[in-house]
């Protein structure tokens, strides 16, 4: 198998850089206040201290070991996509705001690779064992899923489904980790919100970041299935659904949300995902896809920073 050469002689603090490259923790970041946000909602206030600092250090540890994971199963495909001119055009695109796939840029070694994606795991693994154990089931699931997501990229364009499952798995734990027997319809409210979210404002307009290269080699994404047209009407659908299963959960959840508090989740909802995703319907155009998705990033921080505003008056 061919190989790229590793970079060497850097200095420390830009191999770092490098590693967070790899989990794309400034998106791993803002993922991060999805489960704390799941919780709060759950709870109605806020979580005992020990549960706060200690999911902060786990939810850190599985974010990041896991988006790592998936460049390292996708390196072939990565490779690939790189020798073909790929990850040239990288402006305006978060998951790009250290560097996209060092590995596969011959910038880290797959094996620091694995060691960085395995020592990450095992400290969500301790932590998830300390809130819940069940969390840790959760957290495999969700690391199964993930390699899964990567297996379908040439199989069929429904792993966007496994890739929205992955994502509500964050918050599903957090869940369990402040209720040991959480409500299943409520969960189940949960679950589809989130679920929307992802593929409404992640997954389906990320596609349009590498849209040349999945074209070239027929990836089986949604894009290159079944065309911009069909891909914005279906992200857009899920937007709008998005926002309706935010205002069920907000209703549904024990949380005890004012009309003004309802009135301004629907407008971050409305400012995040509806408007630049009924601009992507009308132009179907990468950077209106990118805007998209960046914006789609902030929707769980910005509803947290509403709660949070919420609890604190």
């Amino acid at each position: 198998m061919e190989t790229l050469p590793v970079y060497k002689g850097v200095s420390g603090f830009f191999r770092w850089k490098l590693f967070f490259g790899l989990s794309r923790t400034p998106h791993a970041l803002l993922d991060m206040a999805t489960p704390g946000l799941a919780a709060i909602l759950w709870l109605g206030e806020f979580p005992p201290i020990r549960i706060i600092v200690l999911g902060i250090i786990t939810v850190f540890a599985g974010y990041t070991a896991v988006y790592a994971l998936n460049d390292v199963i996708d390196l072939r495909t990565d490779r690939e996509k790189l020798r073909r001119g790929g990850f040239q055009d990288s402006e305006n695109y978060l998951d790009a705001a250290i560097v996209r796939h060092p590995i596969a840029q011959g910038l880290l070694s797959l094996r620091s690779g694995l060691l960085w994606v395995a020592a990450w795991a095992f400290l969500s693994l301790v932590g998830a064992y300390l809130l819940n154990p069940i969390c840790i089931l959760i957290f495999i699931a969700g690391a199964f899923l993930e390699i899964i997501y990567c297996i379908m990229w040439r199989i069929s364009p429904f792993r966007t489904i496994v890739s929205g499952a992955v994502k509500t798995c964050g918050a599903v734990a957090a869940v369990f980790a402040v209720d040991p027997s959480p409500s299943f319809s409520l969960l189940a409210i949960l679950f589809i919100w989130l679920f929307l979210w992802e593929i409404g404002g992640q997954n389906i307009p990320n596609d349009w970041a590498e849209i040349e290269e999945d074209t070239s080699v027929q990836a089986k994404t949604v894009l290159v299935q079944f065309g911009p047209h069909w891909a914005s009407a279906i992200i857009f659908a899920c937007l709008v659904l998005t926002i309706g299963m935010n205002l069920v959960l907000f209703v549904a959840a024990r949380y005890d949300f004012s009309m003004p508090y309802l009135t301004a989740s629907f407008v971050i909802g409305l400012y995040l995902l509806l408007v630049p995703g009924y601009r992507l319907v009308r132009t179907r155009q990468r950077i209106d896809a990118l805007v998209l998705f960046n914006r789609a990033s902030y929707y769980p921080l910005a509803l947290l920073v509403l709660v949070t505003i919420d609890k604190l008056n």
